[in-house]
């Protein structure tokens, strides 16, 4: 026990119930993956098996945690100094990402910038969402006790915020929303001016339909135009009896199928039937086979993360931590929610996957990478209570000494 004690203390830092919730997701994704890679099996084909998903899956998430150990141990103040840096680094990878107009089947795999020597293809956007999250936890932080209006925070702000979700939105769409509303709540909680909020809002709204408006009137109808991909979704939505809209059908189907205790662990039927149902769809497949009551019990899990880093947040005593724990936390749960909210048929499809549960990608290691700053901001509240430890011993010793045994001579004489 003392040992295990000692190797806790030394080597996981932070919040230890963060730790739990996050080892439990990652294990548990183990279940509805392995079941769920038959759709990749029989897509695919070739020399893959369930198996080999399964050990990709693994790599990722093993290269998930080493991201999540080594990040608890840095300061939060490196975070702080990198995040002016990081902006004009997240351009030129937007930028050339962006410009590749790659195409993967004939349709628009722009949002995907391939490393050729290591053979890894991430997406930019993850990693850009990211950054620009910190910029603005360093930025509210920075102009806490100046008066900060929509002009003034213009070319420092509103500026950073437009050119990188620009060069996100043309790609990855549903992402650039993503980012765009988690900004906003950012912007709301860090104290910016509500009518600069309504105003950005306002530009956000105005330069996004003025982009599809373009793309509609004038652009080529193909695939590699992601804005019909946009309106077919959307159509297809609204038009329940669409033949077209058949991930949404299945997925419901799986739900209807799942019932209140599921039909079992890798009993799911729609798993061979469903698109992406390991990624995109993998929430239906759990619920099919652990019914509504796991259904339930993830979300209730995804809810215990929010409760968690919110108490980070606000126990923390430094405002740039405060908002750093809310700017990288938050859009992880906004992604859960929306993921869920797609299967169930809340909203349109978008291609967004379960944080920690769906299939590895360089998506995961992100979301490994913002709890690690959650934690590594944690680690502030851990030093506080050995040293409240030490002085509540000393004290103790100093009411034992020569002080008390002087105060009962006076009590008695």
């Amino acid at each position: 026990m003392k040992k295990r004690d000692i190797f806790f203390n030394r080597y996981i830092k932070g919040d230890r119930y963060l730790w739990a919730f996050i080892t439990l997701l990652a294990l548990f994704s183990f279940l509805p993956v392995y079941s769920a890679s038959t759709n990749l099996v029989t897509q695919y084909g070739g020399t893959n098996t369930v198996f080999s998903y399964l050990f990709k899956h693994a790599l990722f998430l093993l290269v998930g945690f080493c991201i999540l150990f080594l990040t608890q141990f840095i300061d939060y103040k490196y975070f702080y100094r990198i995040s002016i840096l990081s902006i004009p680094i997240v351009f030129i990878l937007l930028f050339f990402t962006l410009s590749q107009r790659k195409e993967v089947d004939g349709v628009n795999a722009s949002r995907w910038l391939h490393v050729p020597i290591i053979n890894i293809s991430f997406q930019t956007s993850n990693i850009a969402g990211l950054a620009l999250f910190i910029y603005c936890a360093r930025y509210l932080s920075q102009k806490k006790k100046e008066r900060i209006s929509f002009l003034n925070s213009f070319f420092s702000l509103v500026f950073p915020i437009f050119f990188i979700i620009g060069l996100i939105f043309p790609a990855n769409g549903s992402t650039a929303a993503i980012v765009f509303i988690s900004v906003l709540i950012l912007l709301f909680i860090g104290g910016y001016p509500f009518t600069g909020i309504i105003g950005i809002l306002l530009m956000g709204i105005i330069s996004a339909s003025g982009y599809i408006y373009s793309m509609l009137k004038w652009g080529e109808k193909k695939p590699m135009n992601r804005v019909y991909t946009w309106k077919s979704r959307i159509e297809n939505f609204l038009d329940h009896n669409s033949e077209e809209n058949y991930q949404m059908k299945q997925s419901k189907t799986a739900i209807f199928l799942g019932n209140k205790l599921g039909r079992g662990p890798g009993k799911s039927v729609l798993k061979a039937f469903l698109p992406q149902s390991s990624s995109d769809f993998i929430y239906a497949i759990i619920i099919e086979e652990y019914g509504s009551v796991g259904g339930v019990l993830l979300l209730f899990t995804y809810i215990l993360i929010l409760l968690r880093i919110m108490i980070i947040a606000t126990k923390v005593q430094n405002y740039f931590c405060t908002l750093l724990v809310l700017a990288v936390g938050f859009p992880i749960i906004n992604q859960a929610l929306i993921n869920m909210g797609i299967t169930v048929g809340l909203f349109p499809v978008t291609g967004q996957t379960l944080p920690l549960i769906s299939a590895g990608g360089t998506s995961m290691w992100v979301t490994f990478f913002s709890f690690g700053i959650i934690l590594s901001v944690s680690r502030i509240l851990d030093k506080k209570h050995p040293d409240k430890k030490k002085d509540s011993r000393r004290s103790t010793k100093r009411v034992t000494t020569p002080q008390i045994i002087e105060h009962e001579k006076k009590i008695i004489n």
